[in-house]
């Protein structure tokens, strides 16, 4: 997929068949609750359903690889069989051998928050998860953290966070280009919440133009995330849903493409609204 200026944005639908990710945790842990629920997202408007088998969220600890891979294959089957091969699947993880399985068994894309360190880290090998979709013609979508998900939220500190984050994305692209992935394949993402405070995903947000124009796609994940609760007194992640719409609209202004999201049908909206708006200009 090539995206350019005239892309409209695609919505990327969070299926955690996870235990205990923050918001959804232990809802569509089985088979058929996934496959009705990737079924619900896709006729809500997503574009791509994006799989996870290990939470990242604060305080998460790592899970096995084999785990990993015995809590998405059978939604990966599901889905396949049920909706066929024009679906986009994308696979959220930091593991390279669950990276491998997935696209080798139906999914699309890597999601990886490491932005592919973690699995040169865990093999031994230089970039291994870059040349993995470089090898798959795969897209691969490379995240912004400081620090890792049990400890990433004790002290998170920045001199300047945006000048920083784009820096560490602009180096982790380059590394991807020199594995082999094609510029089209290679998706940044900025980290809202990931060893970030509230006032740093504020500045990121207030400047997403400026990692827009480093010339990538842009992926954008606020969905039901602590810093609308924060700036909304909103404890359950459930009510955020109007503060993300909110993040989306303004995400679509400033050129991001692709938005990760909860709620399907209301980002739907909101990104198409506002790209219509933008294109009005």
């Amino acid at each position: 997929m090539t995206f350019n200026s005239t892309h409209p944005p695609m919505i990327m639908g969070i299926l955690n068949v996870t235990p205990d990710s923050f918001s959804d945790g232990g809802q569509y842990n089985s088979p058929d609750k996934a496959l009705e629920r990737a079924v619900e997202m896709i006729a809500q408007g997503a574009d791509i359903i994006d799989i996870g088998g290990e939470s990242t969220r604060p305080g998460a600890e790592s899970v096995a690889t084999q785990e990993q891979i015995d809590r998405i294959a059978p939604v990966l089957h599901a889905i396949r069989k049920e909706l066929g091969d024009e679906i986009l699947i994308s696979v959220d993880t930091t593991d390279y051998e669950v990276a491998k399985y997935a696209l080798l068994n139906g999914s699309n894309w890597i999601n990886d928050i490491s932005a592919g360190e973690d699995a040169g880290i865990f093999t031994g090998e230089s970039e291994p998860m870059l040349a993995l979709a470089a090898k798959q013609n795969a897209p691969i979508v490379l995240m912004h953290r400081q620090g890792v998900s049990a400890t990433m939220q004790h002290a998170p500190f920045y001199e300047d966070v945006c000048r920083e984050v784009t820096s560490y994305l602009k180096n982790r692209a380059q590394q991807a280009l020199q594995a082999g992935v094609k510029h089209h394949n290679i998706i940044l993402d900025p980290g809202i919440g990931f060893g970030k405070l509230l006032e740093h995903n504020l500045k990121l947000l207030a400047h997403l133009d400026e990692l827009v124009a480093l010339g990538y796609p842009v992926l954008l994940g606020t969905s039901r995330k602590r810093f609308i609760g924060d700036i909304n007194g909103l404890d359950i992640p459930e009510e955020r849903m109007a503060g993300t719409c909110a993040t989306t609209a303004l995400g679509v202004q400033a050129g991001v493409q692709i938005f990760r999201v909860h709620d399907i049908s209301e980002n739907r909206q909101a990104a198409d609204v506002a790209w219509r708006i933008k294109n009005a200009r």
